[in-house]
């Protein structure tokens, strides 16, 4: 056993200190830390969110909705983790769970909270009939696909991306655990697309929307420093072919600048409330801090 070996205490107290570069982002306990309204627009969706992989599904699909002509149209509210905005009184209400994204859907009588990105993501598909088949065994396969992102992503973020470049101290044993999970993942992922166009079959769905966020922005070299030279991702072909085939679509495209904070200032469109804030209302247009 190592010198600097950790031997757990019989009772865990909480040293917010060494919580890594996110320690405010984290506690252990839930609730509202302070008392903050949630702005609200005029649209019938008002998204609560920020560019991370979870809330870049989200923009992804109303991005695709409204590109297929539905009334999907939303208002994007930036929310700042690194400031806590996600523990507000009004955030919490729409997402007890404290994280991004969240929705509030006001388009039919009484508002609807919805939160978790893939409650987000079924709700929208079968409001508006899209990107979601309707009964069987095609529907099933996109669910199951759909909770398989759910359930994989946090070894890759929580245990690859945070071991690999957050942790304030690099360590072999968790960066070996949690790449060999991750490019088992991977594997996973590129013999089930050596034999489809899309994740779950023929047809682009919301589980692409879901995986390619994380395992496709993974590939293309957007996630966590030199990762995908550490993982060895030009091995992974069809999971690479797939992730530039839907990195190339115009509403992933947008969807990926809606809410982001960081980047190229062009890429950067902080809130969205009209498809003509894309070519108005980016960083480099309204020339603010980010």
């Amino acid at each position: 056993m190592s010198d600097d070996s950790y031997t757990p205490p019989k009772v865990w107290t909480w040293e917010e200190e060494n919580g890594g570069e996110f320690a405010s982002t984290n506690r252990p306990v839930a609730g509202a830390t302070h008392d903050k309204e949630l702005p609200v627009g005029k649209h019938p969706f008002q998204l609560y969110s920020l560019a991370t992989p979870n809330g870049v599904k989200v923009n992804i699909m109303f991005e695709e909705l409204l590109a297929e002509g539905h009334a999907a149209e939303y208002d994007a509210w930036l929310i700042r983790i690194g400031d806590g905005d996600q523990f507000g009184s009004g955030f919490t209400e729409i997402n007890p769970n404290s994280k991004i994204p969240a929705l509030l859907d006001r388009s039919g009588g009484a508002p609807v909270r919805v939160f978790e990105s893939g409650s987000i993501l079924m709700h929208l598909a079968e409001k508006f009939g899209a990107f979601l088949p309707k009964s069987g065994p095609e529907r099933t396969e996109v669910i199951n696909w759909l909770m398989w992102q759910m359930g994989s992503a946090p070894y890759l973020g929580g245990g690859f991306g945070h071991f690999y470049v957050y942790a304030p101290e690099h360590w072999k044993y968790p960066i070996d655990r949690y790449t060999m999970e991750t490019k088992r993942q991977l594997d996973v992922l590129d013999r089930q697309l050596a034999e489809r166009p899309y994740i779950a079959g023929n047809d682009y769905s919301i589980a692409d929307m879901a995986i390619w966020p994380w395992y496709g922005n993974l590939l293309l070299g957007r996630a966590y420093g030199e990762a995908a030279t550490f993982l060895d991702a030009k091995s992974y072909k069809h999971v690479l072919a797939w992730a530039e085939k839907i990195d190339a679509r115009p509403a992933v495209q947008r969807g990926r600048m809606v809410n982001k904070t960081s980047g190229e200032p062009h890429e950067q469109l902080h809130e969205r409330h009209d498809a003509s804030d894309f070519a108005t209302k980016t960083q480099d247009k309204i020339g603010e801090p980010a």
